[in-house]
């Protein structure tokens, strides 16, 4: 049998034509890179960091046979299958349900987008589902489609819970948690509404144990959650500080003893967390993504084995790697530049 190749991919967001760029993962975790693949559909295309204000826009399946993306300038996602070599394969391109798609999470056979909408012209905020069939294809699920808490919700990040019976919305604009019940047909009940601990809940990570983590770019803090049977949200440790900027986005080690914000503001900073037996969370240490700059961290991921964090930044289009200590702590291998994404303007990684 063929070995898996550790790989990282990053999307470019492009108006004139969306694309994945793959990289290789050598065995001390440094990148290079390998190809573009297109996605069939288009990006916003807008030279801004973080241009879709969201985690998770582009994603692996859990097992890592899939790898889907969000077209947010074309209102679609595409659903790539993912050899052991790492190499791309183009499967379908299916309509997200709304409008600006920008988050997505899978479990199982099932995959959820979250579709930002435009208030302009009427088009509400929304999640929607979809099927994955074996050869990975989408098909949508009829009803699926399922308002937020709002029209204008802003949502940021979507998430299923460790056992798939649910999902959870960050909704940027009013401070909300939306909570999704997960039916045996695909479809969603919901959403009961959580208040955010802190303002602006942006990225968030499901921990194996039913712990919820959710970034908060007001306060620029990490909150944690437990999550009841009923879609209510227990409060464990609320808002703890970093005192960074723009704390927006969140990964945590696979053995879920710490998680990494990334803060795109200020000297631009990664944050490790201690995330403790009882759930709740502690500062240990910030450090600069790049050494000698603001890079506008944005979104990253840890390898599989918990070896290494890939952080992509936001403002110069480069791929930080970070080896990870056994007590957390980061060691800055490479800021990998030649990407071939957009220095300003790219958006969503995902490793494997």
């Amino acid at each position: 049998m063929q070995k898996l190749v550790g790989m990282v991919y990053a999307m470019t967001n492009s108006a004139a034509g969306n694309k994945v760029i793959a990289f290789r993962r050598g065995a001390n975790g440094r990148l290079t890179r390998v190809k573009a693949y297109e996605t069939g559909g288009r990006g916003t295309g807008k030279a801004q960091v973080d241009p879709l204000a969201s985690q998770g826009s582009l994603i692996l399946s859990r097992g890592g046979g899939f790898l889907f993306a969000v077209n947010a300038g074309s209102n679609s996602i595409s659903s790539f299958r993912v050899a052991n070599s790492g190499r791309l394969t183009l499967v379908n391109v299916v309509p997200s349900g709304g409008v600006k798609p920008n988050s997505i999470c899978q479990f199982g056979s099932l995959l959820y987008v979250t579709n930002v909408g435009n208030t302009t012209h009427k088009f509400a905020s929304n999640v929607t589902g979809f099927r994955i069939q074996k050869n990975g294809r989408l098909s949508r699920i009829k009803g699926s489609t399922h308002l937020l808490s709002r029209t204008d919700a802003q949502p940021t990040c979507v998430v299923f819970s460790p056992d798939g019976h649910k999902i959870i919305v960050s909704e940027l604009n009013k401070n909300h948690l939306s909570v999704f019940r997960v039916n045996r047909n695909g479809t969603l009940t919901g959403p009961y509404v959580n208040q955010s601990n802190g303002a602006g809940p942006f990225g968030s990570v499901f921990l194996s144990r039913g712990l919820l983590l959710v970034s908060e770019a007001g306060p620029n803090a990490l909150s944690s959650y437990k999550e009841a049977a009923n879609g209510t949200l227990k409060v464990i440790s609320g808002s703890v500080l970093n005192r960074q900027l723009a704390t927006c986005w969140v990964v945590a080690s696979p053995r879920e003893h710490f998680a990494y914000t990334s803060n795109a503001g200020g000297n631009g900073t990664i944050t490790l967390y201690r995330i403790k037996k009882d759930g709740t969370l502690a500062v240990v240490k910030s450090i600069r993504s790049v050494l000698s700059r603001n890079a506008a961290p944005i979104d990253s991921g840890v390898s599989k084995r918990g070896g290494n964090l890939y952080v992509l930044n936001g403002n110069e289009g480069s791929i930080s790697v970070f080896r990870i200590r056994t007590n957390g702590h980061l060691v800055r291998l490479q800021v990998f530049k030649d990407t071939g994404l957009p220095k300003v303007g790219a958006q969503g990684l995902a490793v494997r």
